[in-house]
């Protein structure tokens, strides 16, 4: 990467950009919400289970500048964004969520809460992975909590993230894909025993969609 390109991505005026679409939510509180998506390449926490594994490079995604993800994003019935990845904290996303604002479009973002936060968001849903602790700054700040369970012993790593977030924060238990007929049942009885807890699905991969 050029010095220049190094510059115009640190300031944020360009992304590392692996797809943007149109769909409807299909995780955690937001379940059911059409929104704009925009995934951003780039990730090294490493989840062996990860099913965007072709995220985790950047330099496979082309720098895609901001204006025009911002024309794209805020160009659909829904204004509403969601940013996810790969790990778009990697990067500055102060001038992607002012030219959103600007919109008027609200904009949600997926974590693992790792990094600090960059841009203003209306809503953050922190999943925090275990290859790499999230900071209690971003748990602090998150309105959701949504952990992927991929064995049983994941659900105490939960309970423990869960004692650090903010008292209005929502709690998600949420199967790993390739996990989803063992972990959904051990899911279910915690979350009747805990419950504050609740269960989300991966409900766009029912519907099929992106």
């Amino acid at each position: 990467m050029s010095e220049s390109a190094k510059d115009l991505l640190n300031k944020g005026l360009v992304l590392p950009v692996m797809e943007m679409f149109y769909s409807v939510q299909g995780e955690g509180f937001n379940t059911g919400k059409p929104a704009a998506f925009v995934r951003i390449g780039g990730c090294d926490v490493g989840c062996h289970w990860c099913d965007v594994k072709e995220a985790w490079d950047a330099s496979l995604h082309p720098l895609t500048d901001t204006e025009e993800i911002i024309a794209y994003l805020s160009g659909f019935p829904a204004k509403s964004v969601v940013i996810t990845g790969g790990e778009p904290l990697s990067y500055n996303l102060s001038r992607l969520c002012k030219g959103l604002k600007d919109q008027g479009v609200k904009i949600f973002i997926e974590t693992c809460g790792a990094y600090p936060l960059s841009g203003s968001f209306d809503w953050i849903c922190l999943s925090p992975k275990q290859n790499l602790d999230p900071r209690p700054d971003m748990l602090q700040m998150a309105d959701e909590l949504k952990v992927i369970i991929h064995q049983a012993s994941d659900l105490e790593w939960a309970a423990q993230n869960a004692e650090q977030v903010k008292d209005s924060c929502l709690l998600y238990l949420q199967p790993e894909w390739s996990k989803y007929n063992e972990m959904l049942p051990k899911i279910v009885e915690y979350v009747k025993s805990h419950p504050r807890w609740m269960v989300s699905l991966q409900a766009h991969k029912f519907m099929k969609i992106p």
